[in-house]
This record gives C-alpha cells, sequence and structure tokens, in this order.
C-alpha cells in the first residue's frame, strides 16, 4: 500500500457522504451545494407543459440545463416529447442512463464524435435527432453510419439549422438550407426532420419589445425558408426551436411547431430579469446553492461558495434573504456578502444563506449531483439525490 486512494474513491465517498442526508432536515446538508426546490421544480414542470398543451405545441426541453436522465424522464413523463442536448457526449450519456428520445440540436461534424453516434444509433433503442448547417456534417453523418453498419431507412432525424438572427451556427435561409435538404434526402439512412431556428441571444433581450423584434426577424427567416422548401416540393415536418425568453413569441407565430426551452425548470437569475412577456407562465427559482457564513466582519459577510459552486457568464448570482443581500465576488472559494439597502442585519457566523446562479446551466456543470428538497427550503427535508449523469460530458 501507498497510501493513495484508488480513482474515484473520495467522490464516492463524499456522495455516500451525502446520501445520509437523505430523510433528514435540509438543515442536514453541508455547503456548499446545490440544491433542488422539488416542490417549485415540479411546479415549473406543470405550466410549461401546459402551456404547450394549450397551444398545441410539441414540447422538447432543453437537457443541457440540468444534464440528469432523471429529471429527463421526469419531463418525458410529462408529456415532453423528448429531450435536447448541445453536445454527442451529453446525448450518450442520457441515453445510456435511459432516455430514450434525444436530438442534438447543434452541429457536429468531427469524425470521431459521429462515429460514436453512429455506434449509439446502431445499439441503442434511443431516437436520435442531430442538426447540420453544411454539407460535411451531412456527408459525414451518412459515412459514419455506414461505417458501422446502420442500413435501416431513416435511421436518424436530421434538422437544417438556420441562421435567424444569432450570428453562431446555421445556413443562410432560403437557397442554402434548401440545398442541404435535398442532400438529406439524398441518403436513404437520414431522415430529414425539419428546420432548427433558435435565436439564443434574443432570449436575453430584457425588454418584451426588443425580443419581439428579433423574434419577427426570425420568423421572416423560417418563412423565407419554408417558401423555398415548399416552391421544390419539399415537405417540412417541423420547425423547432424557443427558448425560456422567447417561447411564448414563438408559441403565437403559427410557425413553430416544438419548443425547446429548457432554464424554465429551474429559473435562474438571469432569465428571471427579464421583463415577463403577457400571456407567460408564472416560472419559480428552483435552483439554489445553499451556502454558510464562514467569517464576519464590520461591514460583511464571507460565506463558503465562491466561483467553484456556481457559474458567474451571465452575472453573479442573487442572494435570497428577507431583506435584502447582495453577493460580489470574492473569488474561487468566498462570496461577500452585503446588505443590499444599507439598513438591516448581516447574517450571523455559520448562518445558511441561500444564492439562485446567475446561469443555471454552467452551474449544473460544476456539480456531481443536486440535493433535491421537499417542503421548502427553510423547513423541508431531504428527499434523494439527483445524479448530474452529463456532467462534463463536453465532446
Amino acid at each position: 500500500m501507498n497510501g493513495r486512494s484508488e480513482p474515484g474513491h473520495f467522490a464516492r465517498a463524499r456522495r455516500d457522504r451525502a446520501q445520509g442526508w437523505v430523510g433528514h432536515s435540509v438543515s442536514a446538508v453541508d455547503t456548499p451545494a446545490m440544491v433542488i426546490d422539488l416542490d417549485a421544480m415540479e411546479r415549473n414542470l406543470a405550466r410549461m407543459a401546459a402551456f404547450a398543451r394549450s397551444h398545441g405545441l410539441r414540447l422538447r426541453p432543453h437537457a443541457k440545463m440540468h444534464k440528469s436522465a432523471e429529471i429527463a424522464r421526469l419531463q418525458m413523463a410529462h408529456g415532453a416529447v423528448g429531450v435536447c442536448v448541445q453536445k454527442t457526449d451529453e446525448a450518450l450519456a442520457l441515453a445510456h442512463a435511459g432516455v430514450t428520445d434525444i436530438y442534438i440540436s447543434n452541429e457536429v461534424v468531427a469524425p470521431t464524435k459521429l462515429a460514436r453516434l453512429a455506434q449509439a444509433v446502431q445499439h441503442l433503442p434511443t431516437r436520435f435527432a442531430i442538426a447540420v448547417d453544411s454539407a460535411l456534417g451531412v456527408l459525414r453523418l451518412a459515412e459514419a453510419l455506414m461505417n458501422a453498419g446502420v442500413s435501416r431507412s431513416g435511421a436518424i432525424d436530421v434538422f437544417v439549422e438556420i441562421d435567424v438572427g444569432h450570428g453562431r451556427c446555421g445556413a443562410a435561409a432560403g437557397a442554402p438550407a434548401l440545398m442541404l435538404a435535398r442532400l438529406i434526402q439524398d441518403h436513404a439512412v437520414l431522415r430529414f426532420a425539419g428546420l432548427q431556428a433558435y435565436h439564443g441571444s434574443a432570449q436575453h433581450r430584457r425588454a418584451t419589445a426588443e425580443r419581439d423584434a428579433a423574434l419577427a426577424a426570425s420568423e421572416a427567416a423560417v418563412r423565407q425558408t419554408l417558401d423555398a422548401l415548399s416552391a421544390a416540393g419539399i415537405a417540412v415536418p417541423l420547425v423547432t426551436g424557443a427558448g425560456t425568453g422567447s417561447f411564448v413569441r414563438e408559441a403565437s407565430s403559427g410557425v413553430w411547431g416544438e419548443l425547446q426551452a429548457g432554464s424554465y425548470l429551474f429559473m435562474d437569475a438571469d432569465y428571471a430579469a427579464n421583463e415577463a412577456d403577457p400571456g407567460a407562465p408564472v416560472f419559480e427559482h428552483a435552483l439554489f446553492i445553499k451556502t454558510a457564513v464562514m467569517s464576519l466582519a464590520a461591514d460583511h459577510a464571507v460565506c463558503d461558495a465562491g466561483h467553484k459552486s456556481h457559474a458567474i457568464d451571465s452575472g453573479l448570482p442573487t442572494v435570497w434573504w428577507p431583506g435584502g443581500l447582495s453577493y460580489t465576488s470574492g473569488g474561487d472559494e468566498h462570496g461577500l456578502l452585503r446588505v443590499a439597502s444599507g439598513q438591516g442585519e448581516l447574517p450571523a457566523l455559520d448562518e445558511t444563506v441561500w444564492l439562485v446562479p446567475g446561469h443555471c446551466d454552467p452551474t449544473v456543470n460544476l456539480h456531481d449531483f443536486a440535493v433535491g428538497v421537499r417542503g421548502g427550503l427553510a423547513a423541508g427535508h431531504v428527499e434523494r439525490l439527483i445524479d448530474i449523469d452529463a456532467r462534463g460530458a463536453l465532446g
């Protein structure tokens, strides 16, 4: 023995320790920890499912947000047709954990990644879909499937992504998208499933008028492409897209048939800062970082949740605290808490404070599991741990 632990031993021990919190008060949860308010999450789940049903739309929420097979299956049990992800390995992690309908709503051109996907298409019961915006992407996908021995007709759904204003991925609207649809149809193993039309940056424009203007331009690009495909005799089974910041607009358009909103389930601080769309369901914060005060000064408290426990790309977390506290950066391991209004009291040493992350997706990716709490943050109990199956699945 050299005193070194086997790989993963400490991670397993840490999870085993956390399993001991189950059935106990939320006060038993060590800090910092990522906590899901299960009651709030389930209300959000039900409200979005009801919205989609009432508008006659398919719901395919983004699982890149929660990266959890358990939550993906929960969403499908409540009416979602499947889930989206952005990475091949996210899809494979969820598929191996039992998720049966997964759409990679992103471009994949690397042969190694496509080979992994093709093997999954051949050997797993999951129905896969993928987006393309280049001829190379189509050809390499078809080649990977052939090399994996996949020969059945329409083995994978393929969506042509068009750039609807974000300026990131996507073929140009109209003729370029038509060319890709024709190329997909040239390969029997592929099924042309429709158009991917997602305007990412529109999700975070604060005013409804700004989001409406962006989505009006998106709709025009979609209609231009639909007209080009129709003139060529190509039917478009579905237009998919929309996000938590814009889904009300897409739902009312008569163009989109499927919503990909994801963050509604946890409702991070960034989305909560948007002006609400008329007619949108009310979503509650459901994802929190439990932290505790580890040091006190005259004008601030220091908590034990720094940047290693929550993502800051969309801003610092807000603080769930009566009377109001502000959070400022204290570095990797520390957060500085101050009375927001200049009045009121700081929390006491070792007192619990709850943070609402600025951006839920990368925050989730920092944690191996979430602590599911039932009955509220103040007096609830730990019901279960929820594994983050696709944590670190970046390929």
